[in-house]
């Protein structure tokens, strides 16, 4: 009997080891989902399999629009999110009441107006169309590149201008706004289209298709792309560890690599 008491006894000394040995295996084994365009793959793959050597595992969850990645990441169905920049998190949070923010830097990626029509600026015509990302940060942002390209004038009183807001257009260019995913496509149509860095990169655009892009100076900062959480995983480390994983001399290379100046590291 009393060897029946020791036994137990040892038993229920053991019990609180072993929830704490269950508990730091299964926080250890935690997949993060780090929700990305598919065209940044290529950029995070290899950031995944350096991880998981350090015993961090990663899985990217691909999504096709920019409307996808932050409801994800608010619902939880993602922890982190790359893909965006600061303004556009920003008029997020405000337009969806979310508290998403930034935990580092990726990379800066300036706007270009590209055309299979025309070989520069001055050549685009009277009525022609041209195509430009219809969500409402990139679609005022493009509107003030073609401004910037001496296309047209927009009321600069307003923060995220639309079409509506045009106050010159001595070309009466077609300023049509379409799906950012779909910009690339529409250039078999319109004399030219404004096209995110990661849906050229898709497109495999080439350069020489560029008329025109976006400076990289102080007013583009806002724009700078970063990797997000919801606020209250700011200080997650192991969400640290990632972005730490993502700013190194290794992507640098991967960003020269596969973007060819599309995009440039912003750490």
């Amino acid at each position: 009997m009393k060897q029946f008491k020791r036994v137990a006894w040892l038993f229920l000394l053991l019990i609180p080891l072993l929830i704490v040995a269950g508990c730091g295996k299964s926080s250890s084994n935690k997949t993060v989902k780090v929700g990305i365009m598919g065209s940044d793959e290529k950029i995070w793959k290899p950031i995944k399999t350096k991880l998981a050597k350090e015993g961090v595992n990663i899985k990217l969850v691909t999504f096709t629009d920019y409307n996808q990645p932050n409801a994800a990441l608010t619902n939880h169905e993602i922890d982190i999110n790359s893909f965006q920049h600061t303004f556009f998190m920003q008029a997020w949070n405000k337009a969806h009441k979310t508290n998403i923010v930034s935990i580092g830097k990726t990379v800066r990626a300036p706007l270009r107006l590209y055309s299979k029509k025309v070989k520069n600026v001055s050549a685009i015509k009277k009525g022609d169309q041209i195509t430009i990302p219809n969500d409402s940060t990139n679609e005022g942002r493009a509107l003030h590149l073609l401004q910037s390209a001496g296309l047209i004038k927009v009321d600069n009183k307003v923060e995220l201008p639309t079409p509506k807001n045009i106050t010159e257009n001595k070309l009466k260019l077609k300023i049509t706004p379409v799906d950012a995913a779909q910009t690339p496509r529409s250039l078999s149509d319109a004399a030219g289209a404004v096209v995110n860095n990661e849906f050229a990169a898709e497109a495999k655009l080439p350069n020489n298709e560029c008329i025109f892009k976006e400076k990289l100076n102080k007013a583009s900062i806002p724009y700078i792309n970063i990797i997000a959480a919801n606020k209250s995983d700011k200080n997650n480390k192991t969400y640290q560890k990632i972005v730490k994983a993502y700013q190194s001399e290794s992507t640098k290379k991967l960003i020269k690599k596969y973007y060819h100046g599309l995009s440039v590291p912003a750490w």
